[in-house]
């Protein structure tokens, strides 16, 4: 569709276009990632091949846990140019957040190839690569990760094996071992697999290593749990696991399959409008997980903490803020028992998003800044500046509001993304002009210009001049 062109009832010019777009990433960069995915949607209906509103709605897709659907907008926005940049991210996050690390190994390395001044590229790399190395965990600390690997099988490189002990029987090994006994004869017969074992894994390693790894770390797991305990304490344990289960407690992969399922529903009742649907089925299962023991869900405040936070998105959709601002405290709250960073994260950038929205910016500022030092992405890390310097902005502390914005800019340069750059700019002029810096104010709106330029976004194109022939009209003559 060039410039000029309209869709087929001739009313819906390309400016309809920006302006949809523009909502959607404004929508997004205020955390109403279900308003933004209408935006999206909306904007493809007028440029279905649109690779760029694509990846917007990804992005939308991915922070409401959506990574399917995430994965599909991203390959789209690839269709016609795979060396597109923002795609080839986008695909990489998708798949890493759906536990396929090596995949989205090898599109971080891909992207990296094309744009290595783009540091997120890099991140991604590393975190990917830790992911491999930890995708497996020991049958002590088998963890039910929300957006990740449920595996449970790790080849603990900080153990340096030198041989390999074997217990006095197989059936001593079926005991030892329960149900992580089928898995090992299920890597038994992979090792025989000679054409498979030949094989690598996406990162270099080679599968054979790989399986022999994960059978050397279980053999010595059996030897250990086989002079820890005596046989027969382990079978009267196991006579009262065999118990409870007739009363109907669930097996662990029941219970995975459980918990994803009621996380995948949740979403989806959030993300199709659905806030009541999405609030009921969260408290549901809350009651249900609360029921039940550590050793059936060894995670089980993660998991508690991640219902709250859902609960929490809910409620705010509902505009309950009160209720919301309870479970996203509650969230951070076992966030920091648990200590775990990504969820305080989460938390903190929720709490800081419902002070935003009913006006209590410096309650926002507060818990916004102590995410700082969690954010590790220059994507997430230049959206936060922005929302502190515009909060800062609200409450008339200029100077406060211009220095974020000039770190928003600099951690948009280093990823080298375009759209942000923008606003970084637009903020860092409207606090100079506030401040009675003109001069660079106009700079600044010149920048943002250019940026808006870059996009061939005519919405703020028109936006950004108007606000720059005004503050030259502050210049001296």
């Amino acid at each position: 569709m060039s410039d000029t062109d309209v869709d087929h009832d001739g009313q819906k010019p390309k400016g309809v276009f920006s302006t949809l777009m523009a909502d959607g990433d404004w929508l997004y960069t205020k955390g109403e990632y279900k308003k933004a995915i209408q935006s999206y949607t909306t904007a493809l209906t007028l440029k279905p091949d649109d690779k760029t509103c694509y990846v917007g709605r990804s992005k939308c897709y991915l922070k409401m846990g959506q990574s399917e659907n995430a994965l599909k907008d991203a390959e789209a926005s690839l269709k016609e140019d795979k060396s597109f940049f923002e795609g080839l991210y986008q695909k990489a996050e998708a798949l890493y957040y759906m536990g396929e690390f090596e995949f989205g190994l090898v599109f971080y390395h891909r992207g990296q190839k094309l744009r290595p001044q783009i540091q997120e590229f890099r991140l991604g790399i590393q975190k990917a690569q830790e992911a491999i190395e930890n995708s497996v965990a020991s049958p002590s600390s088998v963890k039910l990760e929300i957006k990740g690997d449920l595996s449970f099988l790790q080849k603990d490189e900080e153990k340096k094996l030198q041989t390999k002990k074997t217990p006095k029987s197989e059936k001593t090994t079926k005991q030892l071992l329960g149900e992580f006994y089928s898995d090992k004869k299920y890597l038994e017969t992979l090792l025989k697999d000679e054409d498979l074992v030949k094989g690598k894994t996406k990162s270099g390693e080679r599968l054979q290593d790989v399986i022999q790894g994960c059978l050397t770390y279980l053999d010595s797991c059996t030897e250990f749990w086989n002079q820890e305990r005596p046989i027969g304490a382990q079978k009267k344990e196991r006579k009262v696991k065999q118990k409870n289960c007739t009363k109907g407690h669930r097996a662990p992969s029941e219970t995975v399959q459980f918990l994803l399922k009621s996380l995948d529903d949740i979403d989806a009742e959030l993300t199709s409008g659905n806030a009541e649907g999405s609030l009921m089925k969260a408290e549901e299962v809350m009651k249900v997980v609360q029921g039940w023991s550590e050793k059936e869900v060894p995670n089980k405040k993660e998991v508690i903490g991640s219902l709250h936070s859902c609960i929490g998105n809910a409620l705010i959709d509902l505009g309950d803020m009160d209720k919301a601002l309870e479970h996203h405290q509650k969230d951070l709250e076992l966030a920091k028992q648990c200590k775990l960073p990504d969820a305080m994260s989460r938390a903190l950038d929720n709490i800081g998003r419902v002070y935003a929205q009913i006006g209590q910016f410096a309650q926002a500022i507060e818990f916004w800044e102590i995410k700082v030092p969690l954010v590790c992405g220059g994507l997430e890390k230049t959206w936060l500046f922005h929302e502190i310097g515009r909060c800062y902005l609200e409450l008339n502390r200029h100077e406060e509001a211009r220095d974020y914005g000039v770190r928003s800019v600099a951690a948009a340069d280093e990823i080298a993304d375009e759209k942000w750059q923008m606003n970084g700019h637009v903020l860092v002029a409207q606090a100079e002009l506030k401040l009675g810096n003109f001069g660079s104010g106009v700079f600044h709106f010149e920048g943002a210009l250019t940026q808006a330029r870059l996009q061939e976004d005519d919405s703020a194109m028109n936006v950004i001049q108007k606000a720059l022939d005004e503050a030259k009209q502050h210049l001296p003559q």
